[in-house]
């Protein structure tokens, strides 16, 4: 990232900074300095940011293979190829107009599935006390839920839009990844009714309100079918944003526990998330991301990749 600078400091908005070069800039390569998402600032100060980013590096839910436990490391390493100011096709520094601070990771001990459940949705209920919007880097899926209840104590129920290759809405006593979407409608916590799924490609009852674009429909009617129908259910309420990487195809996205054969390529979620500077978006996750299947780090780059356009549809948003 190239700053403009001759000072040494720890600035509100950016990484940390040293004297400038001969050429008046300083640039922080990708593979040096510390690893917050996208170089922001490490902070738990919520009520002077707009957005903050944090991670929960668990996996104790999956069904499949292990390993996103590792998700927000690689997101946070992979973020660092994006920090370099202005975004394409977006033409700004998004960092420019929101305050955006990097709050780590949920702390946990090994075995203790509740105490984490417990101890990350306090932690975005703080977030969303302090007044800032939440990012949050998976882990499994049932990560999301805790999100989902901090958000709905402070909204109302939520409208959900998710990207998946799986509903989630198993019925179970039991709180896992699969099973997450199905709580949060049995709590209360959204309203199924102006929620919706998309990339779906596995079978489920059809026993619930929420509207799902299965892969079949997205092949007909595109990314733009699937905006249309956002927009039309979400309306101006406020919605949250979920992302599970495996509802990109796995040619794009090898790097996950449960991969689908079949699903989106990287322009329909983009395409999207770029046209989404109207909806109400009160917080978002990426999810799922399991680098020891990945080691070109491709998926982490992706997920990184799909964050930013969120935040530049945030930032826009908010000029």
């Amino acid at each position: 990232m190239k700053i403009q600078t001759s000072e040494v400091e720890f600035g509100r908005e950016g990484v940390f900074r040293t004297k400038a070069g001969p050429d008046g800039t300083f640039v922080e390569m990708p593979y040096s300095g510390i690893r917050t998402f996208m170089r922001r600032r490490p902070s738990l100060d919520f009520e002077t940011a707009d957005l903050a980013v944090y991670g929960i590096p668990f996996d104790l839910t999956t069904s499949g293979r292990s390993g996103a436990r590792l998700g927000p490391s690689a997101l946070r390493e992979a973020s660092t190829q994006l920090a370099w100011g202005e975004v394409w096709p977006w033409g700004f520094d998004p960092f420019d107009r929101l305050s955006v601070v990097d709050a780590g990771d949920i702390p946990f001990r090994r075995g203790q599935v509740q105490q984490m459940l417990d101890s990350a949705t306090e932690f975005a209920r703080r977030i969303c006390a302090g007044g800032a919007s939440t990012i949050m880097l998976g882990g499994d899926h049932c990560t999301t839920y805790t999100a989902l209840k901090a958000h709905a104590e402070k909204h109302g129920p939520l409208a959900l839009v998710q990207f998946d290759a799986h509903r989630d809405t198993q019925e179970s006593d039991f709180l896992d990844h699969g099973t997450f979407v199905y709580h949060a409608i049995r709590e209360g916590l959204i309203d199924p009714s102006r929620s919706i799924q998309i990339g779906i490609r596995t079978y489920y009852e059809d026993n619930d309100p929420m509207t799902v674009l299965y892969r079949d429909w997205l092949h007909e009617h595109g990314w733009r079918g699937a905006l249309e129908k956002i927009r039309a259910l979400v309306g101006d309420r406020p919605a949250y944003l979920s992302i599970d990487i495996d509802s990109l195809d796995p040619a794009f996205a090898p790097g996950t526990g449960t991969p689908v054969v079949d699903g989106l390529q990287p322009n329909d979620i983009i395409s999207v998330l770029r046209d989404t500077v109207d909806i109400n978006f009160v917080g978002m996750d990426l999810v799922e991301v399991a680098p020891p299947y990945d080691l070109s780090g491709s998926t982490a780059l992706l997920g990184a990749s799909l964050i930013l356009e969120y935040i530049c549809a945030r930032a826009a948003r908010n000029s």
